[in-house]
């Protein structure tokens, strides 16, 4: 006799899926959703290609984590690069009014931007490294060579 093989039994739920990262974002006067290599197409954006934007975060998912606070949420930063333009599909409108003659033929087609995320983080960890000193240190590191010039002049 044969078994029936269910989808559930097909591994361990954590073989099988990895933690996820996502965001929503705020492009074009509308929310998407965008993930990490992701290609979305969004309103038209001005830019050329290859050329990277910043879109605000709304909303970030982390794994198991969701981030919904605006103060934790606004140091999130979604950055991606435009593949290209896109058009979408020819909208035909036909106006008419009987009796009259009246017959008018418009067309539209809406232009759009493609874009790939390639980057889902906070702002620390997009742009500080570990070796990154502070202004502190290279300021008084300065002022002491001046400081010795100075006595030295002095003395002589």
């Amino acid at each position: 006799m044969v078994t029936p093989v269910c989808r559930g039994t097909q591994g361990k739920r954590k073989e099988r899926e990895r933690p996820r990262v996502y965001a929503i974002v705020r492009c074009g006067g509308r929310q998407e959703k965008v993930a990490l290599d992701e290609v979305v197409t969004v309103d038209k954006l001005p830019g050329e290609t290859g050329s990277s934007i910043t879109l605000p975060a709304l909303l970030v998912v982390d794994g198991e984590r969701v981030i919904s606070d605006p103060a934790e949420v606004g140091r999130y930063l979604v950055t991606a690069d435009i593949v290209g333009d896109a058009a979408g599909p020819k909208i035909n409108m036909i106006h008419y009014r009987n009796k009259t003659g009246y017959r008018r033929r418009l067309g539209h087609r809406q232009r759009y931007t493609q874009v790939r995320i390639t980057g889902i983080g906070t702002e620390g960890s997009d742009t500080k490294g570990p070796d990154t000193k502070g202004p502190d240190t290279k300021g008084k590191a300065e002022a002491k060579p001046k400081a010795q010039a100075s006595a030295q002049a002095q003395e002589d």
